[in-house]
């Protein structure tokens, strides 16, 4: 097939179309085109956290790795939780960045856990959910209570499935792993009683509820039987989830430190059974950019959190080669379902469509190297890795944001 871009909308798909007169033509031979990637779980820091990454590098950095849209989170500095910082970042990325920019405002003011905040206001301001992430909601009365008022405004709340008196101290996924380094272990129960409990109020208001981060055999499993049972619940896993285990942490690598923590071979195993049979939704990158300084330090003082905007879609193309899903999964977990689950309006090439548009070489291989990485931040695990497959040209609203 052709693809014929007009005045930032697909007008025609179709096989052996003619280019206009003075057109660009981008020659795709060999390559995949796909609606736009979408990550709807990343971090930009901005405001109030620039020295770690900011609207430019963090978009720069999503357009290199194929993404046409990104959702930042809300733990900036301060909060995205009213109306100014919201606007802020909406028009900041509107004048400045390199591909859309959706926030998810915070359900409660200051991520605190003990206040809503005015998710109206958010909403109106262009917040596409709202969620906590870095901590979850604790109070199970006030998750109920923004359950209900998010399901009456119609904006997805995204919970971050964490049951914290059960986190402690601990730094890494409790097992032998943790054990043998001696490193105060998370144990995998603390995601999946939160996980259940969120979804329980979910079921119980009636309410859309979306899960990030899945890491754990019991949540894939827990998310499963309540999809079976028509709670409308969906959820996200990523990248270093199904990649990697608890191992990558042995040499006390931070940059193998994230939240929730790398689990073990077993889950793996699950994340990828969820992806293939499509109780996980989506793939998204919760891009936790980090300056050096906060990783370069001892196990327990590391922050948590990896960058990932880069390195995604090379993974995720490596479940396709293992066939653990096809393209067409792929896409749909990386670009049509969080379009769908967030309401973008994005996420397809139908003709009429906006012409958030990437091209893709499978065949690609290349070098993690933190000299070529857009991002300030340079936390990756997969630093030095060969991987195969990369974005050839990432096209926003029918504008060409990047070419290799």
């Amino acid at each position: 097939m052709d693809v014929l871009v007009e005045d930032g909308v697909i007008k025609q798909v179709s096989p052996g179309l003619t280019a206009p007169a003075g057109a660009d033509v981008i020659d795709a031979t060999g390559k995949y085109v796909t609606p736009g990637l979408i990550d709807m779980h990343v971090h930009l820091r901005d405001p109030g956290l620039e020295y770690k990454e900011d609207i430019v590098s963090g978009t720069k950095a999503a357009v290199a790795g194929g993404f046409t849209s990104v959702c930042c989170m809300p733990n900036t500095k301060p909060t995205i939780d009213n109306k100014a910082i919201a606007s802020y970042v909406v028009t900041k990325a509107k004048h400045e960045g390199f591909c859309n920019v959706f926030p998810v405002g915070s359900i409660t003011h200051g991520l605190s856990g003990d206040r809503m905040a005015e998710m109206g206001e958010l909403k109106e301001s262009g917040c596409v959910a709202v969620s906590d992430d870095g901590r979850p909601v604790a109070n199970a009365e006030l998750m109920m209570r923004a359950l209900q008022y998010a399901h009456g405004i119609g904006i997805m709340v995204i919970t971050h499935a964490e049951e914290l008196s059960l986190v402690g101290q601990g730094t890494m996924n409790e097992g032998a792993t943790s054990t043998e380094l001696g490193l105060k272990g998370i144990p995998r129960v603390a995601e999946d009683i939160a996980t259940a409990r969120d979804i329980m109020l979910a079921e119980y208001t009636g309410t859309p509820i979306h899960i990030a981060h899945v890491s754990t055999k019991g949540a894939v499993r827990i998310i499963r039987d309540a999809k079976a049972r028509g709670v409308r619940v969906t959820c996200e896993t990523a990248p270093h989830y199904f990649t990697l285990t608890d191992e990558a942490v042995r040499g006390y690598n931070t940059n193998a430190k994230m939240n929730p923590p790398l689990r073990e071979a077993d889950d793996v195993a699950a994340i990828k059974e969820g992806l293939s049979d499509g109780t996980i939704d989506c793939i998204a990158t919760d891009h936790a950019p980090h300056h050096l300084d906060e990783k370069d330090v001892e196990f327990n003082e590391a922050m948590n959190g990896i960058i990932g905007l880069e390195t995604s879609l090379a993974l995720s193309l490596k479940l396709v080669q293992d066939g653990v899903l096809d393209l067409q999964q792929m896409v749909y977990k990386m670009s049509c379902n969080p379009s769908n689950i967030l309401g973008l309006n994005r996420g397809t090439l139908a003709p009429g469509a906006i012409a958030d548009i990437t091209v893709i070489d499978p065949a690609a291989v290349w070098t993690v190297e933190k000299e070529q990485l857009a991002s300030k931040s340079k936390n990756s695990p997969f630093l030095g890795w060969q991987l195969t497959g990369r974005a050839m040209a990432t096209i926003v609203d029918g504008t060409v944001a990047y070419t290799r």
